[in-house]
C-alpha cells in the first residue's frame, strides 16, 4: 500500500522519442510580497543548483536561472502591472499610481510560480517546496472569497498522434464530474471562468464511438466550440504548438503558449493547508491517463457517459460522478504500487 501523499506513475514514462517525459508546474498565492516569495524559491533552488541567480524582467517579475531543466519564473500574475513594471519611465505621478496599483493587488492579485519543464523523476521536489512556501506564510484560494488561484499541470504528451490527443480529451470528458466532485473548488474560482465546462455539444460530438478524428479535423472541431483558453483542459497550447497558424485564425489571443503539453487547469491552489500539495493534483491527472490508455474501457465510458449527458446537465443528478468513483477508479488504480 502506497503512502496517500505518493505520486503515482502514469502509464506512460517516456515520448515518443524516448526521452523521459516533463511536467511544467504553476502555482498561484497570496500572504506574501514578490521579494518574499522570490527568497523562499531562490533558498529552495540552491539546494538543487551549482549557482542560481535571481535577475528582473520587470519590478514585478522575477527569474531565476541556474537549475538544469530551466528558468523558473516568479511573478504577479496581473499583465497590466507587468507592464507597467518594465517600463524605466518615472515621475512623481506615475511613481504614486504605480505603488497604489501595486498595494492594491498584493490583496487580491495571486503570486505565481512557472516551474520550467521538470522531469517526471522531479516531481517529488515540489512537495518540499510547497512545503517551504507553507512554512513562509503563503495562502491558497480558500483562504479568502476574494482569491479563486488555482495549481496547474503542463504534462507533456506522450506523443503527437491524433489518436493519443483523442483519447485523452474523451477520457477528461468523461472524468470531469468526478474529478470536480474530488477537488471540490472554493466559490470564488467556481463562479469565475477560469475552468469552464466544455459545452454540451462538443461532448456530444467528441465521446461518439466512432470520433477518432485526423489531427486536423480534431483541432477545427475543438476551436469551433471552444474558441477560448477558459477551459478545464485548455487544449489551445498544444494545438498552437502543432498548427500555430490554425490556431490564431480563429483565437488570436498572445496569453496562448504554444508548447508540447496538456493544460490542466480545474485544480484550485489550497497551499496553506497542512494535507494539501503536488500529489493531490497530479494522482487525479494521471486517472485521466489511465482512462485514455485503456481503449475498451474508455469506449464503455463514454458510451454510458453520452446516455447521462442530459440528467448531468440537469444539475439534478450525480449518480455518474459515484459511478465514476466506485466502478471505474478502482479499475484504473491496479497499477499504483508504482510511484515516482
Amino acid at each position: 500500500m502506497n503512502n496517500v501523499n505518493s505520486l503515482v506513475k502514469p502509464p506512460t514514462m517516456k515520448t515518443g522519442e524516448n526521452e523521459e517525459r516533463r511536467v511544467g508546474i504553476e502555482i498561484e498565492f497570496s500572504g506574501l510580497k514578490l521579494q518574499e516569495a522570490t527568497d523562499v524559491l531562490l533558498s529552495y533552488l540552491e539546494k538543487n543548483c551549482d549557482t542560481c541567480e535571481q535577475s528582473e524582467k520587470g519590478r514585478y517579475e522575477h527569474v531565476i536561472s541556474g537549475d538544469s531543466a530551466g528558468d523558473w519564473i516568479i511573478e504577479f500574475d496581473y499583465d497590466y502591472l507587468k507592464k507597467i513594471g518594465r517600463e524605466a519611465e518615472h515621475n512623481d505621478w506615475r511613481d504614486s499610481a504605480e505603488k497604489g496599483l501595486a498595494w492594491i493587488a498584493e490583496s487580491v492579485v495571486p503570486i505565481e510560480i512557472v516551474s520550467p519543464p521538470l522531469p517526471l523523476n522531479r516531481l517529488s521536489e515540489i512537495e518540499t517546496l510547497i512545503n517551504d512556501f507553507r512554512k513562509a506564510g503563503a495562502k491558497g484560494s480558500s483562504d479568502s472569497i476574494a482569491y479563486a488561484f488555482g495549481m496547474q499541470l503542463n504534462p507533456e504528451l506522450p506523443n503527437l498522434e491524433a489518436d493519443t490527443i483523442s483519447a485523452h480529451i474523451k477520457s477528461f470528458l468523461c472524468l470531469y464530474d468526478w474529478l470536480l466532485m474530488k477537488i471540490a473548488p472554493d466559490i470564488s474560482r467556481r463562479i469565475s471562468n477560469y475552468i469552464d465546462p466544455f459545452p454540451k455539444a462538443y461532448l456530444e460530438l467528441v465521446l461518439k464511438k466512432d470520433y477518432w478524428p485526423s489531427r486536423e479535423q480534431l483541432m477545427d472541431d475543438y476551436l469551433q466550440h471552444n474558441p477560448t483558453r477558459n477551459r478545464a483542459l485548455d487544449m489551445l497550447p498544444l494545438f498552437r504548438h502543432i498548427d500555430e497558424e490554425r490556431v490564431l485564425n480563429t483565437v488570436n489571443d498572445n496569453l496562448i503558449k504554444a508548447r508540447p503539453t496538456f493544460h490542466y487547469r480545474l485544480p484550485g491552489s489550497e497551499i496553506h493547508r497542512p494535507n494539501w500539495g503536488l500529489f493531490s493534483v497530479w494522482n487525479d491527472w494521471v486517472r485521466v491517463e489511465q482512462l485514455a490508455d485503456n481503449r475498451e474501457l474508455l469506449n464503455k465510458v463514454s458510451e454510458q457517459y453520452l446516455s447521462e449527458i442530459n440528467k448531468l446537465f440537469s444539475g439534478f443528478n450525480d449518480d455518474w460522478q459515484h459511478y465514476i468513483a466506485n466502478k471505474i477508479i478502482p479499475e484504473l488504480t491496479h497499477g499504483d504500487s508504482e510511484t515516482l
